[in-house]
């Protein structure tokens, strides 16, 4: 929980993550996230969100995201711990992710969103495999990403 409750009060986190995060986060907040919503995200299988911390000391990473936006459709979602970012972890986790949604879930394709501007999503996205199809400024400057590695999806 101290985790969520740290890197959440980033506020490139509170900016670029789609999800509304409150401003100012609180432990309460943390606290609900963790002891409710992720849970129930589970139970349903619409919002699988698994942590990730670093195999050398321990240290968390980000939180790692396959949501549902339609039957067979998952977006991928995920933030960074600050101190974190650019080190190659934000990859491995989402990879590691999305090959568990494909072998478990009943996935047809993964998209990836990032507002325009987040560096660091956009090059973890592209590391990925995903490519830029589109600029949708009515949704707060979000980016459509494509995904090569999985067969991808129709533009609009």
């Amino acid at each position: 929980m101290a985790a969520v409750y740290e890197a959440c009060r980033d506020e490139d986190i509170q900016f670029y993550t789609p999800v509304p995060v409150p401003v100012p986060y609180r432990r309460a907040d943390a606290e609900k996230r963790i002891g409710e919503e992720l849970p129930a995200g589970w139970a349903t299988d619409k919002r699988c969100t698994l942590g990730a911390f670093r195999r050398d000391s321990g240290a968390p990473v980000g939180s790692y995201c396959l949501f549902v936006i339609s039957p067979g459709v998952y977006e991928l979602g995920y933030w960074a711990v600050k101190e974190q970012r650019g080190r190659g972890y934000s990859v491995e986790a989402a990879r590691a992710l999305c090959d568990w949604g494909w072998a478990t879930l009943d996935v047809d394709r993964i998209e990836r969103w990032a507002m325009v501007g987040n560096t660091g999503s956009r090059a973890v996205a592209e590391k990925l495999g995903y490519t830029v199809e589109g600029t949708l400024p009515q949704l707060r400057h979000r980016q459509r990403w494509q995904s090569r590695t999985t067969g991808g999806w129709a533009g609009s």
